[in-house]
């Protein structure tokens, strides 16, 4: 019985996208399987992401493209677009728009395949400092918590953050103990952001 449903799970991916090449259906079969996640509504495309775009019944146009770091994808008919600082929803709104001009009533899907631009920097006293990638929404604690947490002789009470505001440097100081209290809110952490642990 397993093996007929997994064969039978398999058939179901496997079918829609028959007439693509090797290539796109495997991808294609990892996206429907939910293996690449990233939140559409919220996820903020950046320079590095890889994006997955299907556009129904344009086979040539179903693309794998990287954002380029002038923040810009390339497709047919559409040239040169903004992918930069949209989420997917948004930039699927504005590939539809341009394509309107080419192709009547378009089917557009963008997925974020690989999340490459969302990157957060953990310094010092960490289990595990390192770079982390997000692909949704983060606080302060669940970062820490992917930091492996602080190590027993970290300051906990004075945690630097240094976040990038236009064109310069905001700094500023969280207090782990008052969040984990609940005497704080936690804060959301953004792209880019230091957490410099002393």
């Amino acid at each position: 019985m397993k093996k007929v449903f997994l064969l039978t799970a398999a058939l179901l991916l496997a079918f829609p996208f028959a007439s693509f090449g090797q290539e796109k259906a495997a991808q294609a079969s990892k996206i429907q399987a939910g293996q690449i996640a990233t939140d559409s509504d919220e996820y903020i495309i950046g320079p590095e992401d890889i994006l997955y775009i299907h556009i129904w019944k344009e086979e040539a146009m179903t693309k794998t493209v990287p954002v380029r770091m002038d923040g810009k994808i390339s497709l047919p008919l559409v040239d040169d677009i903004q992918a930069d600082g949209l989420t997917p929803l948004k930039l699927k709104e504005a590939l539809v728009k341009k394509l309107k001009q080419s192709i009547e009533n378009p089917t557009v899907s963008v997925t974020v395949i690989e999340a490459n631009s969302f990157k957060v920097y953990v310094i010092g006293e960490a289990k595990a400092p390192g770079v982390y990638k997000l692909k949704s929404r983060t606080t302060f604690l669940q970062v820490l918590t992917m930091a492996g947490g602080l190590n027993e002789w970290a300051n906990q009470k004075k945690i630097l953050v240094i976040r990038k505001d236009k064109d310069s440097d905001k700094r500023f100081y969280v207090n782990y103990k008052k969040i984990i209290s609940g005497d704080e809110a936690d804060i959301e952490i953004q792209r880019n952001d230091r957490i410099i642990i002393h």
